[in-house]
């Protein structure tokens, strides 16, 4: 008498698209673009007017009281996070388990919460480095960011970014696919 067939075990939907689920494998993702919020401020302090001003190296604009020098100070940092966000887009769009709507919603409350921890680590780095600052004309004379709205780009880009990638993906998949293939007899259809 034979014995009957092992029953293959149930899997999950990402399983069976081939990608493998480890549980710490998405937190470990998520500490990094949180991490990667660090440098980031420094970075932001490093290149901006009213940090170090390595940018633009204009002396007239290392000065908090300099008004001129307010907006590019938030544009350095819009900057820095767009950058940002399109790697970890690309990153993202990379991975076996990249395409899960999970790893998506991490990547983009991380990038987050790594968007608001390099917005205080630059005013940290400000405070520390740099010189003492009378901020009672404004608080923009301090090494700070005036709208807030440029942390919401970090995360925006890589929604946004994974969202091309994912579209170019698929009309590749499209394109590789020919529709017009004749089957292979040399005849085209008419």
């Amino acid at each position: 008498m034979t014995q009957p067939a092992p029953v293959p075990p149930v899997r999950s939907s990402d399983e069976a698209q081939g990608a493998r689920r480890r549980p710490g494998r998405g937190y470990a993702w998520a500490a990094g673009i949180l991490g990667a919020g660090i440098p980031a401020g420094l970075l932001w302090w490093l290149l901006a007017p009213g940090g170090q001003n390595l940018m633009s190296g204009d002396s007239a604009l290392s000065s908090g009281t300099n008004s001129q020098g307010w907006l590019p100070r938030d544009l350095v940092l819009a900057g820095l996070f767009v950058f940002a966000g399109c790697l970890v887009a690309v990153l993202l769009a990379g991975r076996r388990d990249g395409g899960t709507r999970r790893m998506l919603l991490l990547s983009v409350a991380a990038s987050a919460a790594a968007a608001v921890l390099a917005w205080q680590t630059g005013v940290l780095a400000g405070r520390w480095l740099g010189g003492p600052q009378d901020t009672s004309a404004n608080a923009s004379v301090a090494f700070s960011l005036r709208s807030l709205t440029v942390l919401v780009l970090w995360p925006a880009a890589v929604a946004a970014g994974f969202f091309v990638l994912r579209i170019m993906g698929l009309l590749r998949a499209s394109v590789d696919q020919d529709p017009d293939d004749d089957g292979g007899d040399g005849r085209t259809r008419q």
